[in-house]
């Protein structure tokens, strides 16, 4: 018999925009509650046997799909004005908000991956946060990668992202293995924010105009791999360098010192990964 049980909702964003949410209610004393923040164009079942994990162990849980990402694609893909920028501004505070009226009075954590850790400053109610475990977060930067490696990025975000745009109106990112197809203005942010230092910083004074990455201080574990080609040590610190009020811990991990064949940019959240997690669990018992 299960130590949770798990309900489907919609939750409404500010600009009534529906998207899609799995909310993981544990049956003991409940000691938190976490919100997923998914990497870019990842749904949320990927991160369903990890939430099982943390229900099973007391905390309240909820994952969601961004909006023009999985469920919480409404019509077609290629008419969806979907960002990365909206998805901090908008997606991930109302899924946000509804984690606190599910769980009310309780300690809130985000449990980042990817862009679901480097949006964390865009949300207005961030601050409301007791605390930040990311994984894989970094800025992404292609300069920062190994040389092989960078020919692929620049494959696919100087060149594969622009001629989808042109000719399919969106970005085909599942023929590369790279989660969903990604709506045209996601994936061009994408791609601006990966050339450029310290990612959304980018954007700063051009379509972000008030955010809270210089008043974040709340305590933050950001971990990595040493097999990630993406979020290497370069661009972890570059993507800290954004929060400037912050003083995390950081981690780097080795697949070969758990057994693991790999952890990579995604492995982490798998089941067959989940010698790793008491990572994410020894943190959240301490904040």
């Amino acid at each position: 018999m299960s130590d949770f049980y798990i309900t489907e909702s919609k939750v409404t964003c500010v600009d009534q925009y529906a998207i899609a949410a799995t909310t993981y209610f544990p049956k003991l004393d409940l000691k938190g509650a976490i919100l997923i923040g998914p990497a870019t164009g990842i749904k949320r079942q990927v991160y369903a046997s990890f939430a099982s994990f943390l229900a099973e162990n007391g905390y309240g849980v909820i994952t969601f799909d961004n909006r023009g990402i999985g469920d919480s694609l409404i019509g077609s893909v290629k008419e969806s004005d979907s960002s990365l920028q909206c998805w901090g501004e908008k997606d991930m505070p109302a899924v946000f908000e509804q984690l606190k009226l599910t769980f009310p009075e309780t300690k809130y954590h985000l449990i980042g991956h990817s862009a679901g850790g480097q949006l964390v400053g865009l949300m207005h109610n961030a601050l409301e946060l007791t605390s930040i475990f990311n994984f894989a977060c970094s800025s992404g930067q292609l300069k920062n990668m190994s040389t092989l490696y960078s020919i692929k990025a620049h494959f696919f975000m100087n060149l594969f992202i622009p001629l989808s745009n042109l000719f399919f109106g969106h970005t085909k990112s599942q023929w590369l293995g790279m989660g969903e197809p990604l709506p045209k203005a996601a994936a061009q942010q994408w791609r601006e924010w990966c050339n450029s230092e310290g990612y959304v910083k980018a954007s700063f004074g051009k379509t972000i105009h008030s955010h809270l990455y210089d008043d974040l201080s709340i305590p933050s574990m950001w971990v990595n791999a040493i097999d990630d080609e993406i979020a290497n040590d370069a661009n972890v610190a570059d993507m800290l360098s954004v929060f400037t009020k912050s003083t995390p811990e950081t981690l780097t991990l080795s697949s070969a010192d758990y057994g693991l064949e790999e952890i990579g940019h995604m492995k982490f959240f798998s089941r067959k990964s989940q010698v790793l997690w008491f990572h994410a669990l020894k943190w959240l018992e301490r904040h």
